[in-house]
C-alpha cells in the first residue's frame, strides 16, 4: 500500500519537465516483510526508486492538446490565414465556400492558439472569426519538447540548495 501511494506521488510530480506522467500500470510481483529493515519510509524509497528506473527505461515523452479549429473569414484573407496556421504547427483539413467567406478547418496545438483571438482580429481588420474544441492529445515535436524540458531542468544553484 505504502509502495504503491508513493509511486503514484512520484507519477503527479513527473519525470519530464514536472508534468504528470499519465496512461502507465504498475504490477508489484514480489515482496517481502522484515521486522527490522521494513518501515513505511523503506518501501516509500523502494516505490520511488523503482518508478524512477521504469520511467527511465520506458523513454517518456511529451504530449500536448489539440484542438479542432473552425475559422471563417473573408474570401480574401484565406491565404493569409492558412499560412498563419502553419506557422502555429496547425494541419489545415478543408475549406468550404459559403457566400462570400471561407470557412477552414485545421488542427492546431492549443498552446499555438492561446494569442489566436487578438492576431485574427489584426489580420482580418476584425471580420474573422474562430471556434475550438478539444480533439485529442498528441506527441509534442522534440525540439520544441527539448526546449520544455530544459526550461523546468533546476538550476545547478537550486540543485545545491
Amino acid at each position: 500500500m505504502f509502495t504503491s501511494l508513493k509511486v503514484i506521488d512520484a507519477a503527479s510530480r513527473g519525470y519530464l519537465a514536472g508534468c504528470p506522467v499519465v496512461d502507465f500500470r504498475v504490477i508489484l510481483c514480489d515482496g517481502s516483510y522484515h521486522e527490522v529493515d521494513s518501515s513505511e519510509i523503506a518501501f516509500k524509497l523502494a516505490g520511488s526508486k523503482a518508478f524512477k528506473k521504469a520511467i527511465e527505461q520506458a523513454k517518456p515523452c511529451l504530449i500536448e492538446p489539440i484542438m479542432n479549429v473552425e475559422i471563417t473569414v473573408p474570401e480574401n484573407y484565406a491565404g493569409d490565414i492558412m499560412g498563419n496556421l502553419n506557422g502555429r504547427r496547425g494541419r489545415v483539413q478543408g475549406m468550404d465556400a459559403k457566400g462570400g467567406s471561407t470557412v477552414i478547418k485545421a488542427q492546431a496545438p492549443l498552446s499555438e492558439m492561446l494569442t489566436y483571438a487578438s492576431d485574427l482580429t489584426s489580420m482580418t481588420q476584425g471580420r474573422g472569426t474562430y471556434s475550438m474544441e478539444f480533439s485529442h492529445y498528441d506527441i509534442v515535436p522534440q525540439p520544441i519538447a527539448d526546449k520544455i524540458i530544459q526550461a523546468h531542468k533546476p538550476s545547478a544553484a537550486e540543485e545545491e540548495e
